[in-house]
């Protein structure tokens, strides 16, 4: 796989056309992406130990060196059926205002590098409860990518509960 995206027309992008550079991921059959600046790192899946009235889409919470992560399946926050984890099962572990989370994904897929200009406001279809977590749509040559403002996924309040967990 590329990590690049080829501009139709060649030559470069103009200094008004930013780069933006995307982690790509996996959930259900949709494709997404965020900000690279915002993920700390991706791991396989870990043993996940679950918290006693945790809402539904928090997995539990992981160990990683040392520091207890809350873990969200982003599956179950977009209303998706839950998956039995596999060899692709990724945690993106990110930082959300200073506290650290994880979320659960299907598959991740590659580094992206696109110009903004390929990018377009959501489609009001999406203006949702979903729709509040997705900033942009993608026109890749062959493909469609949902661009997430992962400090939406959860409300300040819910960042509080999982601080407080």
């Amino acid at each position: 796989m590329n990590d690049t995206v080829n501009i139709r027309g060649g030559g470069h992008p103009s200094a008004s056309d930013e780069l933006l550079q995307l982690v790509s991921f996996k959930i259900g059959g949709e494709e997404f992406g965020v900000d690279i600046l915002k993920v700390q790192e991706i791991n396989r899946m870990l043993e996940v130990t679950r918290v006693p009235n945790a809402p539904e889409y928090v997995d539990g919470v992981i160990n990683l060196r040392g520091k207890v992560i809350p873990v969200i399946a982003l599956r179950r926050r977009f209303g998706m059926e839950r998956k039995e984890h596999d060899k692709n099962t990724r945690i993106v572990v990110v930082e959300l205002d200073g506290k650290v989370v994880g979320f659960v994904v299907d598959a991740v897929n590659e580094v992206l590098r696109i110009p903004r200009s390929l990018t377009e406001p959501p489609p009001s279809l999406a203006s949702g409860i979903e729709g509040e977590y997705i900033t942009a749509v993608g026109r890749l040559e062959d493909r469609l990518l949902i661009l997430l403002d992962l400090e939406r996924v959860l409300t300040v309040a819910e960042r509080r509960d999982l601080a407080a967990a």
